[in-house]
């Protein structure tokens, strides 16, 4: 029973120390932004609220990405999210948003079928092949990009990076929780 408990302990202890430096790991990667260029920007989407304005965490994200569209970074902007229970497309709500801040329509790509991470990143791929996109720029929170630029590179598209908005809430601490297990197993 004891080297049973030892190793119970060893075995909580080296979870705990794994989890830490994930963790530490992927804020330090969301949160690192190299001034890159891309072809196009994919921002992924959140909630849209049941009188159909924007989370704040989504208007933080949009943002981001019309810096990056104003700034000459991108080309191209795909807002990807899904039907919300709230019964708004996240994609055409995130377009709204940025035709209200002066992007161009020609330069939004909606994609309302990005139910979740990995539809996000299938559905991309699939505007990529249209598009011809060789680099790409994930705007999402801090604690999701790291999954996020992962899953493109095991779809075997490499040239990704990421920006994220300097938004903050109490709510990160859940997300990074969650995106520990989410990592490996997506």
């Amino acid at each position: 029973m004891k080297s049973f408990l030892k190793a119970l302990k060893i075995i909580c202890i080296t979870i705990f120390t794994w989890f830490i430096i994930h963790s530490v790991y992927i804020i330090s990667d969301g949160l690192s932004e190299n001034g890159a260029k891309a072809d196009a920007a994919v921002i992924l989407g959140n909630k849209v609220n049941e009188d159909g304005t924007l989370s704040e965490r989504l208007e933080k994200r949009l943002e981001t990405g019309a810096e990056l569209y104003k700034n000459h970074r991108i080309k191209k902007i795909i807002v990807s999210g899904g039907l919300g229970k709230e019964g708004y497309y996240e994609g055409s709500k995130m377009k709204e948003y940025l035709i209200s801040k002066n992007i161009p329509d020609s330069v939004i790509i909606v994609d309302n079928k990005g139910d979740n991470t990995r539809l996000t990143i299938d559905n991309t791929l699939e505007i990529q092949k249209k598009y011809g996109f060789k680099s790409l720029i994930v705007v999402s929170q801090y604690f999701h990009v790291t999954r996020t630029k992962k899953l493109f590179r095991d779809k075997g598209f490499e040239n990704v990076s990421s920006v994220s908005p300097r938004y903050f809430e109490w709510r990160d601490l859940y997300s990074i929780l969650r995106e520990f297990p989410a990592y490996y197993t997506q």
